[in-house]
């Protein structure tokens, strides 16, 4: 039986953006079901906890992102989600968790919105100090593993979770050192990264204040 991801906007939807490309990424098989926010079909689709990203297998049902991400390694193990190695694993699911339970600051400061004209937008003390954070925990990862990624060479769920993170740096144009640019660089390299980008800024659903401004958005 497949597996069907239920996803909102992709312009907008950061928890969904890290399921996805997690998937994508990994090559693992599913069906896209994505249902605009703020639509009848939302509040059909969005299931009892009324939130996306929903992974649907058979009769099981599964939301919130880090959630998905520790149900798609248990079941299909093969795709390397988490580092193999026990220490590196638990370094990954540590600043995954903190990634989903933190930098409130910074998701209110600079909220994903993929397909906006880049802006410069000065940082209250507080998002800095979220900017600062997960810079730190960039640079430590990638010196400790190597690189390119968090853990290493493979992409991994680490990774995906950051993924909105590197969306936001780009669009509002934060500064941020050259080993950061160097992660994003490898990041939005990805071809899964490219086809999210596409989709997201071809939705007839973006907001009459967005500026759309594919070349930036697209960068490698």
């Amino acid at each position: 039986m497949s597996l069907t991801l239920v996803i909102g906007n992709k312009n907008y939807s950061s928890w969904s953006l890290r399921p996805w490309i997690a998937m994508t990424a990994a090559g693992i098989a599913f069906v896209e079901r994505l249902v605009p926010f703020e639509t009848p079909e939302f509040k059909r689709e969005a299931g009892a906890a009324g939130k996306v990203p929903l992974l649907i297998d058979g009769a099981i049902r599964i939301w919130e992102s880090l959630a998905i991400l520790e149900y798609l390694a248990e079941r299909h193990p093969q795709a390397g989600l988490w580092p193999a190695d026990d220490a590196a694993r638990a370094h990954a699911r540590a600043i995954a968790s903190e990634m989903h339970a933190g930098f409130s600051a910074l998701r209110g400061h600079l909220p994903m919105n993929i397909a906006r004209k880049v802006i410069v937008r000065p940082l209250a003390p507080q998002a800095a100090a979220d900017v600062a954070r997960i810079e730190a925990m960039w640079a430590d990862c990638r010196a400790r593993y190597g690189g390119p990624f968090l853990f290493g060479p493979k992409f991994c769920a680490a990774d995906a979770m950051y993924a909105p993170v590197v969306s936001r740096f780009i669009t509002y144009a934060v500064e941020v050192a050259p080993g950061t640019r160097a992660y994003m660089d490898a990041l939005t390299a990805l071809p899964a990264w490219r086809d999210w980008c596409a989709a997201a800024v071809a939705e007839p659903w973006l907001y009459a204040e967005d500026e759309i401004d594919w070349p930036q958005v697209h960068r490698a």
